[in-house]
């Protein structure tokens, strides 16, 4: 076919102008890039870029952040360290970092008053703290505890066989008291016969008590409640104790009441998918709204719990926190395999309430400088126990806990993002299938398809 001279002028012309094109998209494409920095993380569980619990944070904070690390003139270190503050970067334009290498800036590495390779410094709002860690948990609990202009006082109440906030039995809570300390939480334990309540305390903490409280004691309770205190009480079901070990009348200032007997479940399918094997560990799925709840996704579990309700009254703004699921109960009777929900015997058809949430406006509160007074009520001790401290959202659960008594609303735990798991794990019938698969199957087919196309072929 000829062409006109007119015609491969034309086509000539569209070459100038699809080249034209192309380099004025790529340029477009560079300036673009240099101008708008714009990343999406398509990883499993997005574990390259922060938690959203830390973005919440981030908008907290008004005020730039500076943060200088000092570290050897490294690439590898610094790239690591980039890619890690970049994230925060991101989402807050004033964060700001530095890497620092201390050999160089020795007038600054002692202002900072670092003493060695790898630490940290984080400055806001004129306060700093020093981190050895790059890591989503320490950076960010650091920026929590630097958000805040004082220390907030944790007091366990002691003497009555409470749990303990230092003890490493099973039981106790050094595993949840690190975590709070680690939070800029001052925690300590106080015997009430030697005084009372310290004035600075934020939280008073009750952590089922199994020996009664005297008369005085429970007067330094009242009259910290009184005056607006807040309180986290936790009480375990024990049928010998119906007066609370002397705690009634604090119930009673609080409108509570704890419901005989203990919450079961014996939802045999749910416990087997979750691994539980007693139908009084009560998993919790079911969150009301609330500030303490809205960033858990994830089920809590419940050892040996009882359930919690309400009398009405207009002096408490009352609210559930965690319940048990439709098919529980509250069984009255001792538990024994295959149990039966039985009215007659005194149970009590659930769904009921675990975790339950006071709160009432200060202004109904003597002598204090709160703006409102918080209480948290639970009726089981073991979920923030050490052997119980790292099960579910049981951590995230307790955290939220304090932070909501010491009126961080905004400041709920950091949940960390996990990468999933990198092994394949199969057992013998997996790993089977995929032999006889690849072994005999896969080669079997190949070898039929081969003979089926030579045979064709061979009848040409």
């Amino acid at each position: 076919m000829k062409t006109s001279k007119s015609i491969r002028l034309q086509l000539q012309l569209q070459k100038i102008i699809f080249i034209v094109l192309l380099f004025s998209a790529i340029g477009l494409l560079a300036w673009a890039s240099q101008k708008y920095n714009r990343q999406y993380d398509w990883t499993a569980g997005q574990r390259n870029t922060i938690s959203q619990n830390s973005i919440s944070l981030l908008e907290t904070m008004d005020d730039p952040i500076l943060v200088n690390v000092y570290v050897q003139d490294d690439e590898t270190i610094k790239t690591a360290v980039e890619e890690i503050l970049n994230r925060y970067k991101r989402e807050k334009s004033d964060f700001n970092f530095k890497l620092i290498n201390p050999d160089i800036n020795i007038e600054l590495a002692q202002l900072d008053k670092v003493t060695r390779y790898g630490q940290i410094v984080i400055k806001y709002q004129g306060r700093s703290e020093i981190i050895t860690s790059l890591s989503e948990a320490t950076i960010s609990s650091a920026l929590q505890r630097l958000s805040h202009t004082g220390e907030r006082s944790l007091v366990f109440i002691e003497g009555h066989g409470e749990r303990k906030p230092v003890s490493k039995d099973n039981t106790d809570y050094s595993q949840f008291a690190a975590q709070l300390a680690s939070k800029g939480i001052v925690i300590s334990s106080h015997n009430l016969l030697k005084s009372a309540l310290p004035d600075n305390t934020d939280i008073l903490v009750i952590a089922s008590p199994t020996k009664k409280l005297l008369a005085g004691e429970l007067v330094h309770i009242k009259k910290y409640i009184e005056n607006g205190g807040n309180l986290l009480w936790m009480v375990d079901p024990d049928s010998k104790t119906k007066n609370l070990n002397g705690l009634k009348e604090l119930a009673d200032l609080l409108q509570v009441r704890f419901i005989n007997g203990i919450v079961v479940d014996n939802n045999t399918n749910l416990r087997k998918t979750l691994g539980i094997q007693h139908p009084a560990m009560i998993p919790v799925l079911d969150y009301h709204t609330h500030a303490i709840t809205k960033n858990i996704s994830y089920n809590t579990l419940f050892p040996i719990s009882r359930g919690i309700t309400f009398e009405d009254n207009s002096k408490w703004q009352s609210t559930i926190i965690a319940q048990s699921l439709a098919q529980s109960w509250s069984e009255t009777k001792d538990l024994i395999d295959n149990l039966v929900f039985d009215s007659k015997s005194g149970d009590i058809a659930g769904p009921l309430a675990i975790v339950a949430a006071l709160e009432r406006p200060i202004d109904e509160v003597a002598q204090s400088t709160r703006s409102s007074q918080r209480v948290i009520v639970a009726g089981d001790s073991d979920f923030l126990s050490n052997t119980y401290i790292g099960v579910g959202a049981n951590l995230t659960l307790g955290l939220n806990i304090i932070n909501w008594l010491a009126g961080d609303n905004d400041l709920i735990n950091i949940e960390i993002k996990n990468a999933p798991d990198t092994k394949l794990q199969l057992d013998d019938t997996e790993v089977l299938y995929i032999g006889l698969g690849f072994f005999i199957f896969l080669p079997a087919f190949l070898l039929f398809t081969g003979l089926l196309i030579w045979f064709k072929r061979r009848k040409r």
